[in-house]
């Protein structure tokens, strides 16, 4: 596929034997129906991005330096997508992702908003671009490291998980990792000092989480299987069946790509560690500017995550400089329930303005929504891993793409 307004892209799809999303493959790797899918409501596609992650690849060695670059090429994807899909032009496009798409989304949305008067111009329908939803993101970078105190010495998730005198040197260490990373990395950034600041900052209120053996993405639990499984050891499992050879031409895999599956990207990460992407202040700013422009915001959260938290995800939001501030600064959060056989329970709690919004999961971790069924070549039958609180998401998700009120 191509487009005239970006000739130096091309967009190959290829269709694959999936036609529903509840086809079942119970094969030797395979997975199952899933219930509570969000493509239950939704037409949903998935970018691997930057180039690098995932299946992707570039043709002649093309890399993506940062945020900024990626965000170029998923606007021009979109654009060409949506040309070339002409059925669903004008239709409400939501942007999703969790994790460091607290960073990825708002930029992405900001170019393609931005890139629509470009459209416009060469006469083709804008991008629908209604709402991007982040869920346990990294958007701000202070908010997310000084929140590291709370969630292993205050009860803010589960019970304090740290000894009484680490915590109490984490508190003594609070004020001079606010005004040392406010000062360098957010009033007046420098790259340099902000990231001796975050990597101090990180030693002394983050790094110590790694002798508590827990999961940083789930408190509740242990670590199990190591970072390299991410404390996930089904992630070993995914990655067999994703390299598999009936799974990569199922999806439409390029057999020319050498490079196997994996999780996470090495070079993709060292790339952006390097450019200090991570530790950029702006990104708030972009959140302010979407919505300034009618785009609305959902950031999300399961209160049981460590890395990227609920509390540090509170803050922020309360504290985004833009119109509708003062009326969401005030607002109390607010429980919200889900639907359980005929009974209202408590999903987590919440706090809206105009079009922000902020919610939480509770007992949910990193993996809100994820549900992944894969089989165990070791065991006989499905090996069944339910991530968390798939139906409160799915609900959370429904409801805002309809606009209704949690």
């Amino acid at each position: 596929m191509s487009h005239p307004a970006f000739p130096q892209y091309g967009v190959r799809i290829k269709k694959t034997s999936f036609c529903d999303d509840s086809v079942k493959i119970s094969d030797a790797n395979g997975t199952k129906h899933f219930p509570e899918s969000w493509n239950s409501n939704a037409n949903v596609f998935f970018i691997d991005q930057p180039v690098g992650v995932g299946y992707s690849y570039a043709d002649f060695g093309e890399a993506v330096g940062g945020t900024e670059d990626a965000a170029k090429d998923i606007a021009a994807f979109v654009a060409v997508f949506f040309e070339n899909f002409s059925k669903f032009k004008g239709r409400a496009f939501h942007l999703a992702g969790e994790s460091y798409a607290g960073r990825y989304l708002p930029l992405f949305a900001s170019e393609v908003y931005d890139q629509n008067a470009r459209l416009v111009k060469a006469g083709v329908t804008p991008i629908n671009i209604a709402s991007i939803i982040i869920g346990n993101g990294w958007t701000d970078a202070l908010s997310m490291v000084l929140s590291y105190f709370d969630m292993q010495c205050t009860a803010a998730s589960v019970a304090p998980i740290m000894d009484i005198a680490s915590c109490v040197r984490m508190k003594q260490v609070l004020p001079r990792c606010e005004k040392w990373v406010k000062q360098s990395c957010v009033d007046l950034y420098d790259s340099i000092n902000c990231h001796a600041a975050l990597q101090f900052c990180g030693a002394e209120l983050s790094e110590p989480f790694a002798t508590t053996g827990r999961n940083v993405y789930d408190v509740s639990k242990e670590c199990e299987g190591g970072p390299s499984d991410l404390c996930y050891p089904v992630t070993a499992h995914i990655t067999a069946y994703l390299n598999s050879s009936s799974t990569r031409t199922l999806l439409g895999v390029d057999p020319s790509i050498p490079t196997p599956y994996s999780i996470c990207s090495g070079p993709v990460s060292s790339v952006f560690d390097a450019a200090r992407d991570e530790e950029r202040p702006e990104t708030p700013l972009h959140v302010a500017a979407l919505l300034e422009r009618g785009v609305r915001v959902l950031i999300y959260a399961g209160t049981y995550d460590f890395i990227c938290n609920w509390i540090g995800n509170e803050r922020w939001t309360r504290a985004l400089d833009w119109s509708g501030h003062e009326e969401f600064a005030a607002q109390d959060l607010r429980p919200w329930n889900v639907d359980v056989n005929g009974v209202q329970k408590r999903a987590g709690i919440t706090r809206s303005a105009g079009g922000l919004r902020f919610a939480t999961v509770e007992g949910a971790g990193h993996m809100v929504g994820v549900f992944l069924t894969v089989l165990d070549v070791e065991l006989t039958g499905f090996f069944e891993v339910p991530y968390d609180k798939p139906k409160e998401a799915l609900a959370l998700i429904n409801r805002w793409i309809a606009g209704e009120e949690l």
